[in-house]
């Protein structure tokens, strides 16, 4: 038998060592087991939803939206939000193991975030306003919703540095968070969401802004959406073959993502729990990736149960981007719509790339809960 000299059992041992920590680093970048898969709902205080409603059991995490941004600081706007957020709460009965968090900005009311990230004094107040309100409400963690840095969005103000301010901003949160979680002894949770394209990509820095959040929402709907004056499918799982206006796709989006350095299981996919119907459009295709006279309005998943009772709506479904959609040739109505379908498919897609679990906007657009169960059934 050959012997070994001392160097080389040197270098034998630390070989074995780098291989053991390897391994373990290899067992932490496992995919997720079915009892880590999270399971998301947003609830938005200004619909005209009673949030006791909601079935707890099947939820790992609620999102409560939205909280405004004024004067630098983080408050609650509506007079309802208080008795929906304590009903909230109530749920915590149903499921002990649930978290609650509020999310801050939104569609309407990002149009802050840019002034109050660019400057350190501002992102203090900020964060240490958010923190107090999440503490004064009992919620579990914050959740940032900017549409979005660097862009314009609704009315929002916006500007180049966005980029690394948006990281500086999160840094903030998670240290007033951390502070918090030292004094009670709990952990508090620090959540975005992000949407699913490529400008957005490149208008953060979610490589380096991942190390402050506990996971991230990917809005991987409205890629057809309400100011595209064409059809097409809003939150298709691959691209589709008849594709011609450059449309996203969930399978690039996530692609894209993780391209980023973001861990997989830190990505959470987002599904709607609604549809997008465009009216006045050409009746090529059965209406898909055609012209339309106006952009889409966002239409309830119990919406379009009632709408498919009038018999006019032509069930179809595009195999290659793996969605379903809806003709209504008399009147020239198009609507891409999610189903249980898309639902069984999209949490098997989960499953396959390790990610994070699942999130859905909004609880209440989806009344008879067809949605949500076949995604609870479908994540465990």
């Amino acid at each position: 038998m050959m012997t070994i000299s001392k160097p080389l059992k040197k270098f034998s041992f630390l070989v074995l060592l780098v291989s053991i920590f390897v391994g373990c680093s290899a067992v932490k970048e496992q995919k997720n087991t079915p009892k880590d898969l999270k399971k998301i709902a947003y609830v938005a205080g200004y619909e005209d939803f009673d949030p006791a409603k909601v079935d707890a059991t099947k939820l790992t995490h609620i999102n409560y939206a939205f909280a405004n941004i004024v004067d630098g600081n983080v408050q609650f706007e509506l007079a309802t939000d208080k008795a929906k957020i304590e009903s909230l709460m109530k749920l915590k009965k149903q499921n002990p193991k649930l978290k609650i968090l509020y999310s801050i900005g939104g569609w309407v009311w990002s149009d802050q975030f840019s002034n109050i990230a660019a400057y350190n004094d501002s992102r203090v107040k900020f964060a240490k306003s958010a923190v107090k309100l999440m503490k004064s409400y009992g919620f579990d963690g914050i959740d940032i919703d900017w549409e979005f840095p660097g862009q314009r969005a609704e009315d929002n103000v916006f500007r180049p540095s966005d980029k690394e301010n948006f990281t500086l901003l999160l840094a903030e949160l998670r240290t007033q968070l951390n502070a918090e979680t030292k004094r009670d002894n709990q952990p508090y949770l620090l959540t975005i969401a992000a949407a699913a394209d490529q400008e957005y990509i490149n208008h953060t820095d979610l490589g380096k802004a991942h190390q402050y959040l506990d996971f991230i929402n990917v809005m991987c709907y409205d890629f057809y959406n309400g100011w595209m004056y064409q059809t097409g499918h809003h939150a298709n799982l691959f691209p589709s073959e008849y594709e011609k206006f450059g449309g996203n796709s969930i399978s690039q989006s996530i692609t894209m993502l993780l391209k980023t350095a973001v861990p997989a299981n830190k990505l959470v996919l987002g599904i709607p729990f609604y549809g997008r119907k465009w009216t006045g459009v050409e009746p090529q295709n059965n209406g898909l990736y055609q012209s339309a006279h106006s952009g889409s309005e966002i239409i309830a998943s119990w919406k379009i149960a009632e709408e498919l009772k009038s018999g006019k709506f032509e069930k179809l479904y595009d195999d290659s981007a793996k969605a379903s959609y809806l003709w209504n040739a008399q009147d020239k109505i198009f609507m891409s719509y999610e189903t249980p379908k898309e639902i069984e498919l999209k949490s098997k897609f989960i499953k396959s790339k390790g990610l994070g679990g699942a999130m859905f906007w909004e609880y209440s657009l989806d009344n008879n809960q067809e949605l949500l169960n076949t995604l609870f059934k479908n994540m465990q």
